[in-house]
């Protein structure tokens, strides 16, 4: 067994284990090879399209905050305007997504699924819930806890404010 040292958690006196760097390269490489299987099946899905990743994720995000902007869009995708423009004229294009102009600011367009789009949404997220439930099975209640929180705690500050913002049904 490799050296590991313990240490008080400061929020409850629990113990926290400090890992050695080759059990944190381990748990850098179970995500690498977590995420080829997380994204596998979608992108079988995603194939029949000729679309990729990143029209799963707007497709995910939308579907999450209907009505969201594309602003917003832009900032919790973190990528470039271009890139993302181009997605979604493909999937306004295809009719999966609907662009609205802003009641408020007619500068603003609002992102809804169409029933296509939220029919493709529910066969790319059953899919991981699929792989995710199983998994969770597999690993149990604890061990399900502990990763959601390793994870919450890798977010950025400003990510891990727009996942509670998302986890508690706001937009």
């Amino acid at each position: 067994m490799q050296d590991q040292r313990t240490s008080p958690h400061p929020a409850g006196g629990e113990n926290l284990l400090f890992l050695t760097d080759d059990q944190l390269r381990r748990g850098i490489e179970a995500m690498f090879f977590a995420y080829r299987g997380f994204t596998a099946d979608p992108d079988r899905i995603l194939e029949n399209y000729a679309y990729g990743r990143a029209h799963h994720r707007a497709i995910h995000f939308i579907n999450r905050s209907p009505g969201t902007t594309v602003s917003n869009l832009l900032d919790v995708l973190g990528v470039t305007k271009q890139s993302l423009n181009r997605v979604l004229r493909t999937l306004i294009e295809d009719g999966l997504v609907e662009s609205r102009v802003g009641t408020r600011d007619k500068r603003e367009r609002h992102l809804y699924l169409t029933e296509e789009g939220r029919a493709l949404e529910r066969d790319l997220s059953e899919a991981q819930r699929r792989r995710m439930r199983a998994a969770y099975r597999a690993a149990g209640p604890e061990a399900v806890a502990g990763f959601r929180l390793v994870l919450e705690q890798m977010m950025d500050p400003q990510m891990r404010a727009w996942f509670n913002a998302l986890k508690d049904g706001g937009s």
